[in-house]
């Protein structure tokens, strides 16, 4: 891998299949970010077996293991800091990072969610549309800041509900938009870290 990529960790939860798609793309030459870690707050998380399938570090540190949330934080801060991470992608990391810990790196967390905000943070983002008869859903990549999915936009991607769409179908609909939408951001982003001339995405 090239010295001048951006060095990013990723964090999930699960199976990591935006993880998947950024591993995908970041093998590219030209790629702007080098995966150097993939951390997850689940020993059970599919996604470490994949990291560890393409000889990426990987770890897990599960909350249970740490006498506070903020203990837990300093730890991962810690394993960050230890692989000179620059960059922390969320790809369906199911804890919300504290204040403190969004404080340790500003402007140097984003995130991708299931809805075009501001509409629909949090959770059950699929069931809230349909549930209000949205026309139009989709994803956003944002900037992580101290509030929940409240960070400045990067980049969104719509799609048109259908009438025969249910939670699941939205769903699977949605994270293919991720997969697509979520990498080539990223590129951005690590390029504007390196000074390189970009622009932004939305598709």
């Amino acid at each position: 891998m090239s010295t001048d990529r951006v060095r990013i960790c990723v964090l999930l939860s699960g199976r990591g299949s935006n993880f998947e798609a950024i591993l995908k793309a970041s093998q590219a030459d030209d790629y702007p970010a080098e995966i150097v870690l993939v951390a997850s707050d689940q020993h059970a998380a599919t996604g470490l077996e994949t990291a560890q399938r393409a000889d990426i570090p990987s770890l897990a540190l599960p909350p249970k293991n740490y006498a506070s949330k903020q203990a837990q934080e300093d730890a991962l801060h810690t394993v960050l800091s230890q692989h000179g991470v620059e960059l922390i992608v969320l790809a369906g990391y199911m804890r919300l990072l504290s204040s403190q810990f969004v404080e340790r790196w500003p402007n140097r967390i984003l995130n991708i969610h299931p809805s075009l905000l501001p509409a629909y943070p949090g959770l059950n983002t699929h069931k809230r549309a349909l549930a209000d008869g949205a026309e139009v859903h989709g994803c956003t990549v944002h900037i992580v800041d101290r509030g929940m999915d409240t960070g400045p936009i990067l980049a969104r991607s719509q799609l048109n509900i259908d009438a025969q769409d249910d939670e699941d179908s939205l769903a699977a609909r949605v994270l293919k938009m991720e997969h697509r939408l979520y990498h080539r951001v990223i590129a951005d982003f690590c390029d504007r870290m390196r000074g390189v001339n970009s622009v932004s995405t939305e598709v």
